[in-house]
């Protein structure tokens, strides 16, 4: 939950430094004044896609919303730093009233100037009967499931995949992507936005 609040508070300063109203990043990212209050008051955690959509009105990178540090050489990502203990970033879908269906942990914060963000990502069991909103954003999407498994909606066509298969898609087509059983599924996903 604490990395959600800071996100939150990133965007709001990066907001008011830039002398942006929010009915400006509204207007420009498509999103709604609501959803965007949402955000700043850490009320909502969307999906990649708002966040993507918000960080480019803003002219700064996904990243900049959750780096910790400006590390210019190799960043190294240790097991015991991504292990159940440190809780990563809940991200639920476009719906504000949905569940957060997926939490991340990323292995790519300290890394400044980056384009790919690479995440291990836990994703909840479905519920039955979940409706799915899918979202789209500009960039490409790599993931590989390592424990489960997924089910990708990608535009009008569903995508099953197992331990050890992988799918690369352009995200700019609607997508969504959850747990094809009532278990957790895990997958690694590196998410690319052009810049």
């Amino acid at each position: 939950m604490g990395s959600n609040k800071i996100i939150g508070a990133k965007i709001k300063s990066l907001r008011e430094s830039k002398q942006l109203s929010i009915e400006e990043i509204a207007e420009r990212s498509g999103l709604s004044v609501e959803q965007i209050e949402r955000i700043e008051g850490n009320i909502d955690f969307p999906s990649l896609a708002p966040l993507i959509k918000i960080a480019r009105v803003l002219g700064v990178r996904l990243g900049t919303f959750l780096d910790d540090q400006s590390e210019l050489g190799p960043v190294v990502s240790r097991k015991k730093d991504n292990s159940e203990t440190n809780k990563g970033i809940g991200f639920s879908n476009n719906d504000s009233q949905a569940r957060k269906h997926m939490e991340y942990h990323s292995l790519s914060q300290d890394k400044s100037g980056r384009h790919m963000e690479p995440f291990l990502i836990n994703v909840a069991p479905t519920e039955e009967g979940a409706q799915f909103n899918l979202s789209s954003h500009e960039g490409e999407e790599f993931i590989y499931v390592m424990e489960g498994i997924v089910e990708i909606n990608y535009g009008k066509n569903s995508y099953i995949l197992e331990e050890g298969d992988s799918i690369y898609y352009d995200s700019i087509v609607a997508h969504h992507v959850h747990a094809a059983t009532n278990n957790t599924a895990k997958i690694l996903g590196v998410i690319y936005t052009p810049y």
